[in-house]
């Protein structure tokens, strides 16, 4: 077993009182107080979070659009300089390699994938470079710090002179925060308004420092993965491993806005096509449990006593204060409003799908 990395900010962790465990590679912090109150501190006014765990790999180079066009299943080609988009990779089967960003950077582009595929992923791209491309992975060299919440712009305002108010959601650019230029974008995953800063790695204590003093009035808080798990959870947003893997296409995940079958030909692309064209055997559902009790992954589903399916992520709603969880079903038992089961420790629990997502309320700028 090789030793977790420590990110950037492993020593501002241990300060503020981090509970540490290991994750994708790295020592991380699950919580600082407790999941709940961190998860409520975001949606309600703002949080930070360190996300250096990420990959971030370059692509350059004169055929670095046609790569990405052959190797993703989202069209490149209609982003603008700084814009950024949602998009996958899939195996030649219709599988997910990993989903992950994809920022045009002008004269480049940078990809941004999940910590525990990093590895896998470059490797995946590696293998199938041809042409002028260009690609290097950048991971250890680039720090990450996110601010989140309603009161996010109002914190970054007094970390930057650049105007912020102007910044769409999936806008990326390099300015000037504390006194430090870095590439950072109106970007999260917790269905808040928020910012995702990228930097390098020495200046991590400078824009940790200055997040906490321009927050103070905020009363910002340092923010751990049990939170950023359970306000990905109630926007729907899906976890590589748990809800999408290399058994699971684009398609029965809900993904399918992202797959630009239009753009040409790209790895998987025949797959996905016919099962869009004959429609999914299952599907991504959301549930809501109807009485107490919280659903895990692997629990099973069952549908008038039949088990159908299995929770591939779930937990407690801080907000709706109640169990949560995500499933696939079979596509004819998939509709909102239908009542499943969720087997809780031999007991089955009532529950019902529903619209995602499970928070409707968030901050987040279109």
């Amino acid at each position: 077993m090789t030793e977790a990395k420590k990110t950037p900010y492993y020593d501002k962790h241990i300060e503020a009182g981090a509970k540490i465990v290991d994750f994708a590679g790295f020592q991380m912090p699950i919580q600082y107080k407790s999941i709940n109150s961190e998860h409520l501190r975001v949606r309600n006014s703002v949080g930070m979070f360190d996300l250096s765990h990420m990959g971030e790999f370059r692509v350059g180079g004169n055929d670095a659009l046609d790569f990405l066009q052959k190797m993703t299943v989202n069209d490149v080609s209609t982003l603008e300089d700084n814009q950024i988009h949602y998009n996958c990779m899939c195996y030649p089967d219709g599988g997910i390699v990993d989903d992950l960003l994809v920022y045009h950077r002008g004269d480049h582009f940078l990809m941004v994938v999940n910590a525990a595929c990093l590895e896998k992923d470059f490797e995946w791209l590696r293998q199938h470079l041809e042409g002028a491309v260009e690609l290097e992975n950048l991971s250890d060299q680039t720090g990450l710090l996110a601010i989140q919440g309603p009161n996010a712009e109002n914190v970054l305002a007094k970390m930057t002179d650049y105007n912020l108010s102007e910044m769409g959601f999936y806008w990326s650019t390099e300015a000037e925060i504390a006194g430090e230029k870095v590439l950072f974008s109106r970007t999260g995953y917790t269905g808040e308004d928020g910012f995702e800063i990228y930097h390098k790695p020495e200046i991590a204590g400078k824009l940790w420092e200055a997040a906490l003093e321009a927050g103070k009035e905020f009363e910002i808080e340092p923010i751990g993965l049990g939170a950023r798990d359970s306000l990905r959870m109630e926007m729907k947003y899906m976890l590589y491993g748990n809800d999408i893997d290399k058994t699971t296409n684009p398609v029965e995940a809900g993904l399918s806005w992202i797959v630009k079958l239009d753009k040409g030909d790209f790895i998987g692309r025949d797959v996905i096509a016919k099962v869009k064209e004959n429609k999914p055997d299952r599907r991504l559902v959301c549930f809501e449990l109807q009485s107490k009790g919280i659903p895990r992954h692997g629990y099973k589903i069952f549908y008038e006593g039949e088990e159908v399916g299995h929770v591939t992520s779930g937990m407690y709603s801080p907000v709706l204060e109640k169990g949560i969880g995500l499933g696939y079903v079979p596509r004819k038992r998939s509709k909102s409003g239908r009542e499943i089961e969720i087997e809780i420790r031999g007991k089955r629990v009532p529950a019902v799908i529903v619209k995602p997502p499970f928070y409707k309320n968030g901050s987040l700028k279109k």
